[in-house]
């Protein structure tokens, strides 16, 4: 009996790794040693809540896309510095839950940590929400770089996923160590050939994406 368990929860879980699209996987299995922490899995995030699609945390990514950012971590790691990851793939009914939020203009729970000087509606404006997003079409990723020895996040100057200008890639008012720290993200994600968005420090795209104009929506298992 004890056998057939184990061959039931092998098969569960081989057929859990086997449901992705082709072309894409679990990150893990290409950087195991990469820290992982999907916001959107847990309330620590602007809406205050577990978003749809997000029900594990196991990073997603097109092949393509992890290896490239395995080559980033183990450029840092010469430097005893490691990579932390917040985000990657994002199912499509997650942007349709931001959406959703955005509008219901009456629910700020969030409001002075995450977005304090912009109003709610604004956010469709300013692009902060959209009806597509990158993420969901599998190569783009939001991260940090954090210290090997500590695991504490790098000071770039704005929290992960905050809504304004101190988040703007080239924004000025932040101290020089803050600066270095983001140019430095920018610099090795470009050197392995991802693109940065301007308004978001934390947020890259493969710039040779293997399915730019498919926006998938398949759940975080």
């Amino acid at each position: 009996m004890k056998l057939k368990i184990s061959i039931f929860i092998f098969f569960v879980c081989f057929c859990a790794f086997a449901q992705l699209p082709d072309g894409f996987v679990h990150v893990k299995t290409v950087i195991p040693d990469l820290d992982v922490e999907l916001r959107y899995n847990t309330a620590n995030n602007f809406v205050g809540k577990r978003i749809d699609g997000y029900k594990s945390n196991k990073l997603i990514l097109t092949k393509k896309a992890a290896i490239a950012l395995k080559q980033v971590q183990e450029s840092l790691q010469n430097q005893n510095l490691c990579l932390k990851v917040y985000d990657g793939y994002r199912p499509q009914r997650a942007v349709n839950h931001f959406m959703v939020w955005a509008k219901n203009i009456n629910d700020t729970l969030n409001k002075r940590a995450y977005y304090p000087d912009v109003d709610k509606l604004d956010l469709f404006v300013e692009q902060y929400i959209v009806a597509r997003s990158g993420h969901s079409r599998g190569s783009t990723v939001d991260l940090t770089i954090i210290d090997g020895n500590t695991g504490k996040p790098l000071d770039m100057g704005s929290p992960y996923d905050f809504f304004g200008e101190a988040s703007w890639v080239e924004y000025k008012n932040i101290t020089a160590i803050q600066k270095a720290n983001r140019l430095l993200l920018k610099d090795i994600m470009l050197k392995y050939g991802f693109r940065n968005y301007p308004k978001e420090w934390w947020h890259f795209t493969l710039m040779q994406e293997p399915f730019p104009d498919t926006y998938f929506d398949f759940v975080i298992n």
